[in-house]
């Protein structure tokens, strides 16, 4: 970013002054507030400490009962999260986070955490992208800036079966909100299977202005053979039959090619994770239980932000090959993540699907 007002910087005005006041939420700090971190008494490692006393590691993590929904921040006034650092355990798609603008209801960021963080299959995999950061073995990173102007609310809920432990880190700027600033907005989805002859839909009934700046799918293959030929769709401003935006195959849209296939003799399909694209994860059959093939792919769209005026709308088909050199309509188990900046309000996300339709199996 390019903004002198504290909400971001680039190596090119790092050296720039300003009055942004830094602040940082945790479980050692979990107000933000100036002088008030690391003086818990309680905490996960109270009994740990027992022998060092407060400012010794009291409160380094979070348990998060089954059921429970808890606030992570909450925080009043006008300014932007910079950056969001957390390592959960247990089922990534049961721990579902939600960041609420200003004084909405509505979420505009609403997704299980390890799809939010390109990361959707419950397994590590390493991402070394501009926005989003997955290092070992479960550290969540995520650089998005997100503007607010009254209020920032942002929750975790566990909808698993069990409890679970989170270390966490939000680190944010209080400061002015140019005028011209779009909020974040994130949307899960997961159809598993995909209806034959259905078109995937990665996002909809978006109202307003803003910009579509990426896309995470995480992708399970029900179909022997090549599954990438489907086309990407962006509908816009009053597009109706046919987008204005329209690819030319699944791989070249997440800036592959030719399969991401360099050959059986090098090992078939390549992971690759770079600034803006990758193929992060591919998770192979092991001849007997976990019996399909199944992919994690990002596309940033930092450089190349989608702009619409008055409303969007993103799909994607899942193509392979069958007899006569014609397409195959696929039905594999597909999820997404659409991120875009909007102008509020948020239009009510689709209802996320229950706990045993998000479970990875």
């Amino acid at each position: 970013m390019s903004t002198f007002n504290g909400l971001g910087l680039h190596l090119g005005n790092l050296s720039r002054l300003s009055s942004a006041e830094t602040r940082s939420i945790s479980p050692e700090n979990f107000t933000g507030g100036k002088g008030k971190a690391g003086m818990a008494t309680e905490g996960t490692g109270k009994n740990c400490a027992r022998d060092l006393g407060q400012g010794w590691k009291i409160s380094p993590c979070i348990e998060i009962k089954a059921g429970q929904c808890f606030t992570l921040a909450d925080i009043k006034g006008s300014g932007a999260i910079q950056q969001i650092w957390m390592t959960p355990n247990k089922q990534f798609r049961h721990s579902i986070l939600r960041m609420y603008w200003d004084d909405q209801e509505q979420p505009a960021v609403e997704c299980p955490i390890g799809d939010f963080f390109a990361c959707g299959w419950n397994k590590y995999a390493q991402i070394s992208s501009l926005p989003v950061c997955v290092n070992p073995g479960s550290a969540f990173n995520c650089y998005w800036e997100m503007p607010f102007r009254k209020r920032c609310r942002m929750t975790m809920t566990n909808i698993a079966a069990e409890a679970m432990t989170l270390f966490y880190q939000i680190n944010y700027t209080l400061t002015d909100v140019p005028e011209d600033a779009a909020y974040l907005h994130a949307q899960f989805r997961r159809v598993n299977p995909l209806p034959y002859k259905s078109v995937y839909t990665i996002l909809d009934s978006v109202k307003g202005r803003g910009h579509y700046v990426g896309t995470y799918m995480a992708w399970g293959v029900n179909n022997a053979g090549w599954w990438g030929e489907g086309e990407i769709k962006f509908f816009m401003d009053g597009d109706r039959e046919f987008p204005t935006i329209c690819g030319t195959g699944t791989e070249d849209y997440f800036c592959g090619s030719y399969g991401f296939d360099v050959g059986k003799e090098n090992g078939g399909y390549r992971e690759f994770t770079t600034p803006y694209a990758g193929l992060a994860q591919v998770i192979r059959p092991d001849g007997l239980y976990q019996s399909q093939t199944r992919f994690g792919l990002y596309r940033w769209h930092i450089m190349d932000p989608i702009r619409f005026q008055r409303d969007l709308r993103v799909t994607i088909q899942a193509l392979g090959w069958m007899s006569g050199g014609r397409y195959l309509p696929l039905q594999d188990d597909i999820a997404s993540v659409a991120y875009w900046y909007q102008t509020l309000p948020t239009a009510p996300f689709p209802k996320l699907p229950d706990k045993d339709y998000l479970e990875i199996i």
